[in-house]
């Protein structure tokens, strides 16, 4: 009898330790607006028509990864509703949309929405609502400023990085040039050109001529033209995709074969150099902090497998040639790690929070040595690059990556 009185007691006293044990977890739960016990409401804002829309493949990648993850029994038991809405890259448009996916669908953050004027159009709203505006597709330096903007963060480079880069090269490699710059009359293009500039330093006089092009112009036939006759040999086109493969096109069409150098996000196989022709990009320069997903060098590589294996399960539509695809893919595991580390505590705050503590990640479409690292005072995630040279059917990376925090 007092044997069987003992074990009631210890189980009692085992009940009721596992009660003390989970009571104060179960109340740690914390939820914002958009999360729930059973869902994560993630908000997105794409350019799937208009100038920008060869950008669209990005959103449609992160919707396939975030279905990957549901499939897989979501986020710590949570699925993700992805709500993705269209701004036709048209500033205005995506205030209306930001607005509409904070207050009518409630989502706990946007992510990953594209381009630089779109989201600085939002960045005032999303920081004064304290909801995350996180990982903004864009590579404007000013998404880094935790001081000013502290719920707002980019994801890739920076485009005045970048821009020092090309500087370097072009002053190692070609010390006498002079550089013919074409660049899209917004943020986009003035960050890119400052960072240039920046690079050049004492000599910045290199460049014989910067012209800049409207989004709204249907071609930039002209401006090339133009940059020809300025005697530039070397070219930086600081466009998007559209307008990069019709740069890539005109100079072919008016035989003037500068040194051609194009930016990161326009280095796509199948998003640029198909459309604009392979056999007049050949010798095109660029600089990548991605695998490109149509070079064979890649196939045995971990990372790749995983990713090949992601696009034929949850995307065989996608074009595994567009860079857009493989960025799509790893800014969409960058955020999935985020939510991950969040835990139970699915608030604005601790949101913003975890994404500036990412230590080392490395998400699988990464060149190899090039890790995500954040902290409460760095907005910055990816400061390295590495570039490359288009040949054949592919690109050819050269030379050692490149950290832009070390100003190399």
């Amino acid at each position: 009898m007092t044997v069987v009185r003992f074990q009631v007691a210890a189980v009692s006293a085992a009940l009721a330790l596992c009660t003390a044990v989970s009571s104060p977890a179960l109340a740690q739960k914390k939820y914002d607006s958009g999360a729930s016990d059973t869902e994560i409401k993630i908000g997105n804002i794409m350019p799937y028509s208009g100038p920008a829309s060869a950008y669209a493949a990005i959103g449609k990648a992160e919707e396939a990864y975030f279905n990957k993850i549901n499939a897989e029994g979501g986020i710590n038991g949570r699925k993700i509703k992805f709500i993705s809405y269209d701004d036709g890259y048209s500033p205005p448009k995506t205030v209306e949309q930001a607005r509409k996916l904070v207050e009518s669908d409630g989502v706990l953050l946007i992510f990953g929405s594209l381009g630089t004027s779109t989201n600085g159009a939002v960045r005032k709203y999303m920081n004064d609502k304290k909801v995350p505006q996180l990982f903004v597709a864009s590579g404007a330096s000013k998404w880094n400023d935790p001081k000013q903007y502290p719920w707002t963060m980019g994801w890739q480079p920076s485009y005045a990085s970048e821009a020092r880069i090309y500087a370097k090269y072009i002053m190692k490699e070609k010390p006498d040039a002079k550089i013919g710059v074409l660049y899209q009359n917004d943020d986009f293009g003035k960050d890119y050109l400052r960072g240039l500039k920046d690079g050049l330093g004492a000599k910045a006089s290199m460049i014989v001529l910067a012209d800049s092009y409207d989004t709204s112009e249907p071609a930039i036939d002209e401006h090339v033209v133009k940059l020809k006759a300025s005697g530039a040999d070397v070219f930086l086109s600081i466009t998007t995709p559209k307008f990069a493969a019709q740069a890539i096109k005109k100079a072919a069409e008016i035989n003037w074969h500068p040194v051609h150098i194009i930016s990161n996000v326009s280095a796509s196989v199948g998003g640029v150099l198909e459309p604009a022709g392979l056999e007049i990009s050949q010798g095109i320069l660029s600089a990548s902090y991605t695998k490109d997903g149509s070079d064979p060098q890649w196939n045995a590589d971990d990372g790749m497998k995983k990713f090949y294996n992601f696009l034929a399960q949850y995307d065989p539509k996608a074009n595994k040639l567009d860079a857009g695809v493989v960025f799509g893919y790893a800014a969409a595991q960058t955020m999935v790690k985020v939510l991950q580390m969040c835990g139970d505590e699915l608030t604005h705050e601790n949101v913003m929070k975890q994404a500036a503590s990412l230590k080392d990640f490395e998400p699988d479409t990464l060149l190899p040595g090039i890790k995500i690292n954040t902290s409460a005072d760095n907005f910055a995630p990816i400061e390295q690059l590495q570039m490359m040279r288009f040949k054949g059917r592919k690109w050819e990376l050269f030379g050692d990556i490149i950290s832009s925090e070390l100003g190399h």
